[in-house]
């Protein structure tokens, strides 16, 4: 068996190049199409008779463009994320990793959570099956299955590894590894163990080796994560490899996710910075014992802002104050020093989001100093006014009294922050959410400061959110 794993391996390996190269020639053919339409924009522009045969071809391009393989990028257009929630949730994209927590303030992964789903998509299946060759008659008979047969484990004894590869076939493998025996789970492993490595990267076999770590012996766990040693930074950065090795770590031992995560050793930051290998670092902060990931944190050390400021770095740093507790005291100390220019970034606010939400009522404070003396200018800010709502919902009862204070106060210029901010796009969730958590006497008198706008209020379409 020895000689056949270490010849699949090679196998996996140039199959992993080949991907690289498929994904390089991809970007490389998006940029000449990106260019191509450029210079159409530009003969529309200059010659007034070209512009109709253009505009009937452009939406072909727009839908190609649509469907070009790869994570798309994040957006934060007007206030569809407010409040900062965990929207690392909500990027379940086929193509890409999971490796989501159930921590609030990622943003759109942004947006990242990818959550670990059983096939992919039948257009990701028609498109990708076409590479897996000729099926046998025995797949064949599988997918159209025209007598009912209701098939199991052994009836597909020495095809296992065409199985895992196909779509249909990987979700039956799957759904039958959850009830399967201890023999029936054997014959299985036994089959994929020689081919693990490149069903690791398989659209669909990956699936597969991910229910083995969830459902197989825990020797049989040892030995699949046996054939990841030596590979591991490719599978971290490959996006399907990283769904495998997070599960991995999630179900070795201790002993063994040490070995794993090592080779991730220098190439820490290239990893945050991955698509892919983000995931893989913020499931190794999540599950591997601190002792074993000294150099992840040691890594971080003088990045935190570039980090923070990151669409995947600012996940990791996340997880990092998260579960690392321990460790986290200089990082913090050093991001102390960029929380005024962290609130008004598209992703370094989740960061202090994160902190305000859970960090220690010392660190909470420190935040929430900075905000003093500009409630308003940065509940006007798109980014930063998450940071002032949590800041009144998050901060002690003395800090929030004191930022309801700062805004109810009549400037000495006549000007009322109070009425800028209702009929502000942004600021008026920030009085909203003053009115959700302000109590007893001060309760009162924002609503008395309130109450003479109200009328004025119906002529803004953000002041009516404040008048329901």
């Amino acid at each position: 068996m020895d000689a056949r794993v270490t010849a699949a391996n090679a196998a996996a390996e140039q199959k992993l190049r080949l991907q690289s190269q498929q994904i390089l020639l991809q970007q490389q053919q998006l940029l000449l199409l990106q260019q191509q339409q450029q210079q159409q924009q530009q003969q529309q522009q200059q010659s007034p008779t070209l512009q109709q045969p253009q505009a009937q071809h452009a939406p072909k391009q727009q839908h190609h463009q649509a469907n070009k393989p790869g994570r798309s990028k994040p957006t934060h257009s007007g206030r569809h994320h407010k409040g900062g929630q965990d929207l690392s949730k909500g990027l379940a994209e086929p193509d890409q990793a999971s490796s989501w927590s159930s921590s609030n303030g990622s943003p759109p992964n942004g947006t990242q959570r990818h959550n670990l789903r059983e096939d992919e998509s039948d257009a990701d299946a028609q498109s990708t099956e076409g590479s897996h060759g000729q099926r046998s008659a025995l797949l064949e008979d599988f997918r159209n299955n025209k007598s009912n047969k209701k098939y199991e484990l052994k009836d597909i004894a020495g095809s296992v590894v065409e199985f895992s590869s196909d779509q249909h076939g990987s979700r039956f493998i799957q759904q039958r590894l959850e009830t399967a025996n201890d023999e029936e789970k054997q014959m299985v492993f036994e089959e994929i163990m020689p081919h693990a490595l490149q069903l690791m990267t398989d659209v669909f076999g990956n699936y597969v080796i991910q229910k083995f770590f969830e459902h197989g012996q825990q020797d049989q766990k040892t030995a699949l994560a046996k054939q990841m040693e030596g590979h591991v930074l490719s599978l971290a950065l490959q996006m399907y490899g990283c769904r495998v090795v997070q599960k991995g770590l999630e179900h070795v031992l201790a002993d063994q996710q040490s070995i794993l995560v090592k080779e991730l050793d220098g190439n820490v930051l290239k990893c945050v910075k991955d698509q892919n290998g983000n995931h893989v670092i913020q499931k190794a902060i999540e599950c591997v014992p601190a002792e074993h990931i000294q150099f992840i944190i040691s890594s971080f050390t003088g990045q935190v802002y570039s980090l923070a400021t990151h669409p995947y770095g600012c996940r990791v740093i996340q997880r990092m104050f998260e579960h690392c507790a321990d460790t986290k005291t200089p990082l913090m100390e050093e991001l102390h020093k960029y929380i005024p220019n962290l609130v008004q970034d598209q992703y370094g606010n989740y960061v202090i989001q994160h902190i305000l939400e859970r960090g220690k009522p010392s660190e909470k404070a420190l935040v929430v100093s900075k905000i003093f003396g500009q409630v308003l200018p940065l509940s006007k800010h798109k980014f930063a006014s998450n940071v002032v709502e949590k800041c009144v919902a998050y901060g002690s009862k003395l800090d929030r009294q004191k930022l309801i204070e700062e805004v109810i106060t009549t400037k000495p210029d006549g000007t009322s922050p109070l009425v800028l901010m209702m009929k502000d796009q942004f600021a008026n969730y920030v009085v909203q959410k003053m009115l959700d958590v302000v109590d007893g006497e001060q309760r009162d008198v924002l609503v008395t400061k309130i109450k003479p706008h109200l009328a004025s209020l119906k002529k803004y379409t953000y002041g009516k959110h404040l008048i329901s």
